[in-house]
């Protein structure tokens, strides 16, 4: 499968929404493509280089695990500046890349394993209720809100959504994407808010 990247200083999780703005000639020419054939691109961190493009710039590596991301919402308030709502769906690892002659990176790709639904354990009940409130707390229609409907009840959707609100490194981020065992994320997730002191009592 091969698909246009777009390489950035953010993570997209399977299920999230991620605001962008685009002005860039080369990813403005990939979201026509994208709205008219409905068609999805990779989002992946940069490992190395520079988000935009430019003379003396080094272009950006991304990591070889990122999302694919469709477009869920568009505006265009401003004259060459599209708005757009990234809406997360498929992890995938990425084979191998090369730049076009307008500068957009293409990849080809191979989708991960789907994180199957699985029940939060009762070790990381407390989880649940802070992850509700937080998104009661975010603006109601805010462009990073978690897509209904929600779905406390699954570890993995859970993982997911508390790394994107975590406040931790980028790198940090991708790990939690790369990782396969739900359970394990929701793990490391708990140890981190534990020893922060920011876990609801039991």
């Amino acid at each position: 499968m091969i698909i246009p990247l777009f390489p950035l200083q953010s993570v997209l999780f399977p299920g999230g929404r991620l605001p962008l703005r685009i002005f860039e000639q080369r990813y403005m020419d990939m979201a026509k493509v994208c709205l008219k054939e409905s068609t999805s691109f990779g989002i992946c961190l940069i490992a190395s280089g520079e988000e935009v493009a430019g003379a003396g710039r080094k272009p950006a590596a991304p990591h070889p695990v990122g999302t694919l991301a469709h477009i869920a919402d568009w505006d265009m308030q401003q004259l060459g500046v599209l708005e757009i709502i990234a809406q997360g769906g498929e992890r995938f690892r990425l084979l191998r890349r090369w730049t076009e002659d307008s500068g957009l990176l293409r990849g080809e790709i191979e989708l991960m394993t789907a994180v199957p639904v699985l029940p939060v354990p009762g070790a990381y009940a407390r989880l649940v209720p802070l992850l509700r409130a937080i998104v009661e707390d975010m603006e109601a229609g805010a462009p990073n809100a978690p897509a209904a409907p929600h779905r406390f009840f699954d570890a993995g959707w859970l993982g997911m959504r508390f790394a994107e609100v975590l406040p931790i490194p980028l790198a940090a981020k991708q790990k939690l994407l790369e990782l396969d065992d739900s359970i394990d994320r929701l793990e490391i997730i708990y140890r981190f808010l534990e020893s922060k002191g920011l876990l609801p009592d039991a």
